[in-house]
């Protein structure tokens, strides 16, 4: 897959809401970028598309442009950027496959990307050649009908940089534009790489430095490479930012949450949301905001669409203790992509209280609602709301739940603003509350059907267990933790929580058709656990989906009927895609789970803690003839370890200690989600070098950072005593059963 090998440590839970964030080990890593800001460097001229030698033209690489883009529908066999067209439905006109015959697809062929991570990309395909994207922001170049590599790249990110992440060392895909791939890697460098060759042309440097991280894929919309970040859980103040696709030079940015009010505001977009954050000392902490993922773009109306995130904390009892709504935070913008200034705005969640982010997949279509042919944007953010709002000038049409949603009774039409139910405030103490952290819908991208008319919706119901930090609860005081998990949220309290109940309640995955103009679910199918994989729909009367637990399926995209089923023994995150050549019909998806894990308890519900994670590519189509080898059942047992001399007051430190550190990686309860191997297994030379990789950093070069800055010698021994009484716990369960 790349220049250097990966085997990997991978990710698991978020004990307060599932989500995950990726320490853990891969093999080597070469070199350190310098931290220079929007420092940009000019590696190589660019190639040559296309030449010409005695009147026989050579093949092109890459030669996507604006035109082209605009006329996507003329060409269905190809799928040139990251939601196929400028509207991102994710819908295909290309009907060879069809609820009919799905049921004849094979594996036509797939590509071992040589990883154990989580592999979240759409792949792109232009003229032949898919591109696409593994961990760290490594991309690959194959022939799109034999699989046959043709080029890689490695940006070769610090393997310590996994610490900065809040969801794993994932990547969602490229840009291809007049000949370049446009790619960012997971430090928060944007590239621009020679189609034909892999050879990096430009490169920038995009963030001032740790914790910023990049998981999103680029746009380009009228020249310029439009990319955000990520980052906003550890403490960091969002922006979105244009280059020039030429030169990366930077054309415009636009900050997203104000900074500090002394130091004045880089917009009038900004002096008007200074207003809007009331006390509190939220730049401190970064202020949150980042534009990590969605975007769309409308042509006719020269608009880009951005969803922007949640806050930083995520409490807003500390980042803006005097109210207020915070924008931009959990908003949907409308920007002029040339000048980068603000059109519109939405604010899907004024004064964000739960990590609902507004950066899930935005799409653009055309509906007659209420007999008028209405340009809409559509939503389905994490707070549980489907919205329909007015695409030219922000108007809400409709909001309407599509989960069960307990934080707020409904969406308020004439004022646009949710209203909120005062008993699910955490400030008085544990809730449980609906949506969680995780979403209703999370980043899995959900696809429009033209034809017929309905938006299909990756989802899941996990409860969220909040509780504001005892800190500011009893002292007014927050204290911040440099480079590390910044949400305002109480681990003591969650972990009694979760002792008590033994498991993350109401713990659901499903696939809903919902239809935006009659404001309902019109199917749906539900799956063992959450967290399933995005969607594509076709012409075909299909829809296609990747599942948590390894399958890979196909549904009538009229009645829900299930047409078409793959075991392929992987967990899938990614959205599929579909492109043709010679007249045959490919269905292409990254197979590797990761992101946002699993709750504990059920973490054998997944592929990964079956069979491991072994991330693959795969390709399907009616003529395929190829087969995947079946894996090994692992060994989920838990060897015998003897017991730890500690205090109920240490184990109890190291529980405390173990959720706010080490669950985001290992799992709540000490429960691995199966990509990150369990610490109940633990091997004797692990055991005998905790210390030395927890607080050293032995393993600092293969991912696994040093947090001696957030842990002492004793607090680490007190985390293994924990571990250790964990293990024996559940080992005693295992031989009982």
């Amino acid at each position: 897959m790349s220049k250097r090998q990966v085997p990997v440590w991978a990710i698991a839970v978020n004990a307060i809401a599932g989500l995950t964030i990726a320490a853990v080990i891969v093999a080597q890593f070469l070199s350190t970028q310098d931290d220079c800001g929007d420092c940009q460097t000019s590696i190589a001229e660019p190639q040559e598309t296309v030449s010409k030698e005695d009147g026989v033209s050579e093949k092109t690489f890459g030669a996507v442009t604006k035109a082209r883009l605009l006329a996507a529908d003329e060409e269905p066999g190809s799928w040139m950027s990251h939601g196929r067209t400028y509207s991102e439905q994710r819908y295909s006109p290309l009907k060879a496959v069809t609820a009919d015959n799905a049921q004849n697809l094979k594996l036509a062929w797939s590509y071992d990307t040589g990883t154990t991570r989580g592999l979240e990309a759409t792949s792109l395909v232009v003229d032949g050649v898919l591109y696409t994207t593994g961990t760290w922001g490594v991309v690959i170049a194959l022939d799109a009908k034999t699989g046959e590599e043709l080029w890689s790249f490695d940006p070769e990110v610090p393997g310590e940089w996994a610490r900065y992440g809040c969801c794993d060392i994932v990547n969602r895909g490229v840009a291809v534009w007049e000949g370049r791939v446009y790619s960012a890697s997971f430090d928060g460098r944007l590239f621009a790489l020679d189609a034909k060759t892999g050879e990096p042309i430009w490169e920038v440097n995009t963030i001032p430095g740790p914790p910023y991280t990049i998981t999103g894929a680029p746009r380009v919309v009228n020249g310029k490479v439009i990319i955000g970040n990520g980052g906003a859980e550890l403490g960091v103040r969002g922006y979105i930012t244009a280059y020039d696709a030429m030169s990366g030079e930077q054309v415009w940015r636009f900050y997203t949450v104000p900074g500090d009010p002394a130091k004045g505001m880089e917009s009038v977009e900004l002096e008007e949301a200074l207003d809007t954050w009331k006390g509190g000392r939220w730049w401190e902490i970064g202020g949150g905001g980042t534009a990590w993922d969605s975007m769309a773009y409308d042509p006719e109306l020269n608009t880009l669409y951005i969803g922007v995130g949640n806050g930083s904390p995520w409490s807003r009892e500390i980042r803006s203790p005097g109210g207020g709504d915070n924008l931009y935070l959990s908003t949907i913008l409308a920007l002029d992509p040339d000048t980068g200034r603000k059109k519109w705005h939405y604010q899907t969640t004024p004064g964000d209280n739960w990590d609902y982010t507004a950066t899930q997949h935005i799409i653009l279509a055309e509906l007659e609602i209420d007999g008028v042919q209405r340009k809409v944007l559509m939503q389905a953010p994490k707070n549980g709301f489907f919205y329909v709002i007015d695409r030219e000038t922000g108007e809400l049409l409709s909001a309407d739940p599509y989960v069960t949603v307990t934080w707020a009774s409904h969406v308020d039409l004439e004022t646009g603003r949710p209203v909120e139910n005062p008993a699910q405030y955490y400030k008085d103490g544990t809730r449980f509350i609906l949506p969680s952290a995780n979403g209703g819908h999370n980043w899995h991208p959900m696809a429009f059907n033209q034809d017929t008319g309905l938006v299909y919706i990756p989802t899941q119901e996990i409860a969220g267990i909040y509780a504001l930090t005892p800190e500011w609860t009893l002292k007014k005081e927050f204290t911040v933790r440099p480079n590390w998990w910044n949400v305002g949220l109480d681990w003591t309290a969650y972990i009694d929580a979760i002792n008590e109940l033994g498991e993350i309640p109401l713990n659901h995955g499903y696939l809903k058709a919902w239809d935006p103009v009659k404001k309902e679910v019109r199917w749906v199918v539900e799956y063992e656990g959450p967290l399933n994989g995005g969607v594509l729909t076709t012409a075909g009367n299909l829809v296609f989906q990747g599942t948590a637990d390894g399958r890979f399926i196909a549904f009538n995209a009229e009645t829900g009927a299930l047409v078409w089923e793959a075991n392929v023994q992987t967990g899938i995150v990614a959205a599929p895609m579909t492109y043709e050549i010679d007249g045959e019909q490919y269905v292409a998806v990254m197979a590797g789970w990761g992101g946002v894990g699993l709750p504990s308890g059920d973490a054998r519900q997944t592929a990964a803690a079956k069979y491991g994670n072994d991330g693959r590519l795969l390709v399907f189509s009616l003529g395929g003839t190829e087969t995947l080898p079946d894996l090994a059942l692992r060994d989920l047992s838990i060897p015998e370890h003897d017991e730890v001399q500690a205090t109920d007051a240490q184990i109890r430190n190291g529980e405390i200690e173990y959720m706010a550190i080490c669950s985001l990686c290992h799992g709540a309860l000490v429960v691995s989600s199966g990509v990150l191997p369990d610490l109940r297994r633990m091997s004797p030379a692990v055991k005998e070098h905790f210390q030395d990789i927890v607080r050293g950093g032995m393993l600092k070069d293969n991912g696994m950072a040093s947090f001696g800055d957030l842990l002492t010698e004793q607090d680490v021994q007190d985390i293994y005593s924990y571990v250790i009484k964990r293990a024996r716990q559940d080992r005693a369960l295992m031989q009982t059963q």
